[in-house]
């Protein structure tokens, strides 16, 4: 049986001066990682905001539905859906320890009692790898001398503490907006495959915000291509790759680097289609 985690449609979003997202419709189901794929400036990280209500100030939701497990109700931002970001520095408060944060989240969340809410942060710790103990002491930076100091922790450490409190309420959804984008491309094989294994683990849904469709295509189920605030192609991945359809999917395509052929650079295809 196909359970739809979230249902997209017909979203429409504003800035003050003009429409920044068009008419998108999409599915996520439960287990399905769903790539969410455009150049800067398309409208994917916005439209991945609204789905939790983050939209930022001037920016507003016009029209359109955001429908979650069918249930008709809205999601609790940290235990129905998670985020994980870009800047996975910004998951943490610099003068909290990482154990107290998570234990305010699971505190917020459910009535568990200490001995079981400091478990469930191990268990979330151990489960990217990271020593429990110690990284439940440390803080993601530090003030000294009246200067903000750096972390504890190096950038794949933290970038996997954010994915631990993510997944520590078991979430069905998370989105993970651009979450490699910081990080060396060693770290963000890592990172990547981690979170593959987890939601093997776990059965959530991932809906990962991207431009980089190496990712797209080792880790993604299913993808839309976004193109100035639109979904112009979507499909699942075997099929985008070997047959896209859309000139703009195209362009992506061939502006993969390739040992065997020098790559196409990509227009700019936004501006090329407001023309």
């Amino acid at each position: 049986m196909i359970v739809i985690v979230l249902e997209i449609k017909h979203l429409a979003i504003h800035n003050k001066t003009k429409q920044i997202v068009k008419d998108v419709s999409f599915t996520i189901e439960q287990g399905q990682w769903m790539a969410l794929v455009g150049e800067s400036g398309s409208g994917k990280s916005i439209t991945a905001a609204s789905i939790g209500g983050l939209l930022p100030s001037g920016v507003t939701l016009k029209g359109g539905s955001i429908i979650f497990k069918q249930e008709g109700y809205a999601p609790i931002l940290g235990k129905d859906i998670s985020y994980i970001f870009q800047d996975y520095r910004s998951a943490f408060t610099p003068f909290l320890t990482i154990g107290k944060q998570f234990d305010e989240t699971i505190r917020t969340h459910s009535k568990l009692a200490k001995k079981d809410r400091t478990a469930a942060i191990f268990q979330a710790l151990k489960a990217v790898n990271l020593p429990n103990e110690r990284v439940y002491k440390s803080y993601a930076s530090q003030l000294s001398g009246g200067q903000l100091q750096p972390s504890q922790l190096s950038g794949g450490q933290l970038q996997r503490a954010a994915i631990a409190l993510a997944l520590v309420m078991k979430p069905a959804l998370i989105i993970a907006d651009e979450p490699t984008t910081a990080l060396d491309s060693v770290l963000a094989a890592e990172v990547l495959q981690l979170l593959h294994k987890l939601k093997e683990a776990t059965g959530c849904a991932i809906l990962f915000i991207t431009h980089d469709l190496r990712h797209v295509r080792k880790y993604a189920d299913r993808a839309a291509i976004m193109l100035a605030g639109e979904i112009v192609e979507e499909n699942s991945i075997e099929s985008l790759f070997h047959a896209p359809h859309h000139f703009y999917t195209k362009k992506l395509f061939n502006a993969i680097p390739s040992l065997q052929k020098t790559p196409d650079r990509l227009l700019d295809m936004q501006k090329k289609v407001l023309i």
